[in-house]
């Protein structure tokens, strides 16, 4: 069906033939690939793996670690984890690199391989690069029986995230504890239910309902946070008389909440409210990619500091956050990066802020959202045939539009007065993602709506 080879790392459906899919042969070669790659860079032999709650993730967690230790490589296996997790115990590990295996929000037939560099960061598109071409040569050398790997498993380090959150400067603790939260988790049968729950006692929240709560990789819905996929949360915040709710990802990076009527806080406006209480405490700059909402730049120069737009992606956002020095970064989505905790988004840490911040308002969350300016964003895809040249269409389009504003560092954005849209062709789907914003809903789609057609007619 599908195999993604991109700077979010290697993607694909389960099954099929070698080189069209994520079948075992690709999970070797890419795996054998990325070690040797590692083993270029001389900071040691020990590599961190952990994987999502996957139907077929202790399959290619089996295939991935058998041939990291062919390589010659120690594997700390973290078992059943998180991404950022995996991202804080590659440098607690003081280890190589590390190998998270999830396919984020993607369905459960879906799975990839994440890849980590001795930083716990994702790899810049140069080192992936170089990666892809050993791959594709076959440009790796197993180890000698004497010389492989040792395997050991490590499933503390849930807790020890956790506990790095508690001890966090800005989480208040004992605000959220006496704020005495009632909170519903969308957990979305994935690794969100072995982190969450507990994160939420140690933060004092006594009374915690978990849906979709058995971590078996079989989503109850599509697995992606988005209000659409949250009708169940929305319904159960209200049923139980909840505070809010919270939905994560099935490899929790990706943070949303819903108000306590059900009403979606927007998850473009979780990395808004929690920049927002992070910049009132500690003053700079702040990142976000071209396609979150222009929100953040309000806070941002309100707080005095300087809002910077990155690329796609979060290795994009991370290099410009380190560029400029960023106190708080993160993407639309719902990702949240705090640097001096590490360089990557981190559901839980993300939690940790936005109840210290919401704690303090006292009014509930429907008013602290009100706090925030109402701008809309529209969410739109369209499938992409084989062979279809995404460049020309954005040509075409550019053409067209040639007396308005457009940046073409990533995609195509154009902007209208006020208002912009960004043509981006995913990193792991085979689609173009269509955002559009503006002040007034209806403005946004319509304006999604017509470079939708424009995309079609250029097609």
């Amino acid at each position: 069906m599908a195999l993604i080879k991109s700077i979010s790392g290697i993607r694909g459906t389960i099954g099929g033939k070698p080189g069209d899919n994520l079948s075992p042969l690709d999970i070797v070669k890419f795996t054998a690939a990325y070690g040797s790659w590692a083993s270029l860079n001389n900071k040691g032999k020990k590599i961190v793996v952990g994987r999502d709650a996957r139907i077929s993730g202790e399959m290619v967690s089996h295939i991935v670690v058998s041939t990291l230790i062919a390589m010659g490589f120690d594997v700390v296996d973290l078992g059943l984890s998180t991404t950022p997790t995996v991202e804080l115990a590659v440098s607690w590990e003081n280890a190589a690199g590390g190998i998270i295996i999830t396919a984020s929000h993607n369905p459960k037939e879906w799975n990839a391989l994440k890849l980590l560099n001795h930083q716990g960061e994702f790899l810049s598109a140069a080192e992936g690069a170089i990666i892809l071409e050993k791959a594709a040569s076959e440009d790796f050398v197993f180890s000698t029986v004497d010389k492989l790997g040792i395997y050991s498993l490590h499933t503390s380090y849930l807790q020890k995230h956790i506990d790095a959150v508690l001890n966090y400067p800005m989480v208040d603790v004992e605000s959220i504890k006496k704020a005495n939260y009632k909170i519903v988790v969308d957990a979305v049968n994935s690794t969100g239910a072995l982190a969450i729950p507990p994160l939420l006692k140690a933060l004092g929240v006594e009374e915690v309902t978990v849906l979709n709560e058995e971590v078996n990789g079989k989503f109850a819905h599509n697995p992606e946070p988005l209000p659409e996929n949250l009708v169940g949360l929305s319904a159960s915040v209200k049923k139980n008389k909840a505070d809010l709710g919270i939905a994560v990802d099935p490899d929790v990076d990706r943070l949303c909440f819903v108000c306590e009527d059900g009403s979606m806080f927007g998850e473009e406006y979780t990395l808004v409210a929690v920049a927002d209480y992070v910049l009132g405490k500690k003053k700079g700059n702040t990142v976000s990619n071209m396609s979150s909402t222009k929100a953040l730049k309000d806070v941002t120069l309100a707080h005095g500091g300087q809002y910077f737009p990155s690329a796609v992606g979060e290795v994009n956002v991370v290099t410009k956050m380190k560029e400029v020095g960023a106190v708080i970064g993160g993407e639309g989505n719902g990702g949240i990066i705090v640097p001096d905790l590490h360089y990557g988004r981190d559901a839980l840490i993300g939690i940790g802020l936005f109840l210290s911040a919401l704690s303090y308002h006292k009014n509930g969350i429907k008013s602290f959202r009100s706090k925030y300016p109402d701008y809309f964003i529209s969410k739109n895809k369209i499938e992409l045939q084989k062979g279809v040249d995404v460049s020309k269409i954005f040509e075409q389009i550019q053409k067209k539009y040639k007396n308005q504003p457009t940046n073409t560092d990533d995609g195509l954005k154009i902007e209208f007065d006020n208002d912009w849209v960004h043509l981006r062709t995913s990193n792991t789907e085979p689609i173009i993602r269509i955002y559009a914003e503006s002040n007034f809903e209806t403005t946004a789609n319509n304006i999604a709506l017509r470079l939708m057609h424009d995309i079609k007619e250029f097609s």
